[in-house]
């Protein structure tokens, strides 16, 4: 009985068959190199240009909320002027909730603090530790500034996607304040395109007292960076952006027709494309390369065939369990899992040529045998480039 090994296979080989083959080796690692480099080029605005070593990185900001209408003539801009617009709704003659009369009726609208402040806010990203990618949660680390053109309302900052650690209150003044905030956010990933996927952590803030008509947020872009030194173990920063959405709550009573500015910050970190090169496509080229020289073996070393494609089953179901037990569940295919499914159906391919001989009659051996390299290692190649870039 024949013991299998790689050097014996590549002896049984003949020399054309052996010539094809590092020739498919050669043009496999040519794709995967450009397709590594197509991945990582920035043809979107979720894929802007890297951090520069300064770490001015582009921002793109937007802002998304509607202007508040002015309802009253502007105040006199003292923070102690401030009036609790719940202390002046009327009621209706049936009581229930007061209402305000102008643009909102709802009671916690402010028609008389003389149209919104014009707040810009900025945000320096010191550091981001413990990136979980399988629940999505991520430490963070910044400085958030604010400054208006007229005096700010008394603020409670909220943060939806997260809770907050520690606040340091650095600048508390009527149109600047600055605050530094540790805390745990979370984003949900997207691995569409693992293992040459972008995330985005985002960090999520609003005001919970006062709505559009007092306060309008804005995205100040030359105050939102990373800080010197900013790194992130295992991936690199892809981008950063910054925007405003406008928050709406379902009607929670009567008149509830306020809404909320919600300040968004976005970090793109990106994985590395030699890593993804080196420990998904590479390993899954080998098994499927390994597979495809058992079709060079004749009847005769069918033991030796056998054993070239039934264990790269084997290993390919354990690679690809290895692959999954660092992400989460998802409801789609990722470019990986793509990628597993040709090489699936790659090695189902060999196993079916090999076991046509045991179907047909022997006088059929030669032919098969012939027909199967003919066929089978184009067919194989198609596949595997199929899986590396759909």
């Amino acid at each position: 009985m024949k013991k299998f090994s790689p050097a014996y296979l590549i002896m049984k080989l003949r020399v054309p068959a052996a010539v094809w083959i590092v020739a498919s080796v050669i043009g496999l690692a040519f794709l995967m190199a450009r397709f590594a480099r197509a991945q990582h080029a920035p043809t979107s605005p979720r894929a802007a240009p890297a951090a520069a070593a300064s770490h001015s990185v582009p921002v793109a900001a937007s802002v998304q909320a509607p202007q508040a209408a002015s309802a009253a003539p502007e105040p006199s801009g003292s923070a102690t002027a401030y009036k609790e617009p719940t202390e002046y709704a009327e009621l209706g003659p049936r009581g229930g909730v007061p209402t305000h009369k102008g643009r909102f009726k709802s009671p916690f609208a402010h028609p008389e603090f003389g149209g919104p402040a014009l707040v810009k806010v900025g945000l320096v990203l010191a550091n981001v530790r413990d990136y979980d990618i399988q629940k999505g949660v991520f430490e963070a680390d910044f400085f958030l500034s604010l400054h208006s053109d007229k005096a700010m309302p008394p603020m409670d900052l909220v943060f939806p996607n997260g809770k907050v650690d520690l606040t340091e209150k650095v600048a508390d003044l009527p149109t600047f304040k600055l605050y530094r905030f540790i805390g745990t956010f979370s984003s949900p990933p997207d691995l569409h395109t693992y293992p040459f996927d972008t995330q985005e952590l985002r960090i999520e803030i609003e005001d919970d007292d006062n709505g559009n008509d007092q306060i309008r947020l804005e995205p100040d872009e030359e105050h939102t960076n990373l800080d010197v030194g900013f790194n992130v173990p295992g991936w690199e920063t892809a981008f950063i952006r910054a925007r405003v959405l406008s928050h709406y709550f379902p009607d929670r009573f009567p008149h509830d027709d306020m809404y909320y500015g919600r300040y968004v910050f976005g970090l793109g970190l990106r994985r590395f494309g030699t890593n993804a090169l080196f420990t998904v496509y590479l390993p899954a080229a080998v098994i499927v390369l390994i597979s495809l020289m058992g079709l060079w073996m004749p009847r005769q070393e069918l033991e030796v065939r056998t054993n070239s494609t039934t264990p790269m089953l084997a290993a390919a179901v354990l690679f690809h369990f290895a692959l999954i037990q660092s992400l989460p569940a998802t409801a789609y295919l990722t470019r990986a899992d793509k990628l597993m499914v040709s090489v699936y159906g790659i090695l189902l391919l060999h196993m079916g040529i090999t076991w046509l001989w045991f179907l047909f009659d022997e006088r059929h051996t030669e032919t098969i045998f012939k027909w199967g390299k003919r066929l089978g290692a184009p067919v194989t190649l198609l596949a595997l480039a199929a899986g590396i870039l759909l």
